[in-house]
């Protein structure tokens, strides 16, 4: 019942105690950056882009592809494309599904990027219909199910946030994945 063990004497257990820094707000941050010279500014977007992966990225698309949405949204269509071609020679569902959501992850990513919700739908609509003519048996795997249908619902909720003009063109390729 009880433990035969003994408790050490006069010791108190050590629980680290984690002091998170004070982050500034967008606002504090956008006044010292509009203080600060130019050359200062490129030092910081450079070291940012050093830091991390996704904000090399992120600056990449505002210095290169923001001017042209259009055109940036057919280079993401076509690597959904490679990204698919790979999948056709994959048979086993684990690393089809496995694929799927590397894909999903960096349509997400690129959708952050445009932060347009019309071109998310549209890429997302993309996805799904890529998914629904590929040959990939995604009813025979629950997870699979689950993922289209999930891809479905945040369709309708980026629709649902479009003006009502845009949201009929949507909702009809909606309709044809959904056939």
């Amino acid at each position: 019942m009880g433990s035969n063990r003994k408790k050490p004497v006069g010791r108190t257990p050590i629980i680290p105690i984690f002091i998170s820094m004070k982050t500034a707000t967008v606002s504090e941050l956008k006044k010292e950056l509009n203080e600060l010279p130019a050359k200062q500014l490129v030092d910081l977007c450079l070291t940012l882009a050093k830091y991390k992966k996704d904000n090399k990225e992120l600056l990449d698309y505002l210095l290169f592809e923001a001017h042209n949405k259009a055109h940036f949204i057919q280079e993401v269509k076509r690597e959904i494309d490679e990204h698919f071609e790979e999948l056709k020679f994959q048979s086993n569902l684990y690393y089809v599904k496995k694929s799927l959501r590397k894909l999903l992850r960096i349509i997400n990513k690129y959708c952050k990027y445009v932060a347009d919700k019309a071109l998310a739908a549209e890429l997302h609509i993309y996805f799904c219909s890529k998914l629904k003519d590929s040959r990939i048996p995604y009813k025979k795997s629950q997870l699979l199910v689950n993922l289209y249908e999930q891809e479905l619902k945040k369709i309708n909720t980026l629709i649902a946030a479009l003006h009502e003009d845009l949201q009929q063109d949507y909702l009809n390729d909606l309709e044809r994945i959904m056939a």
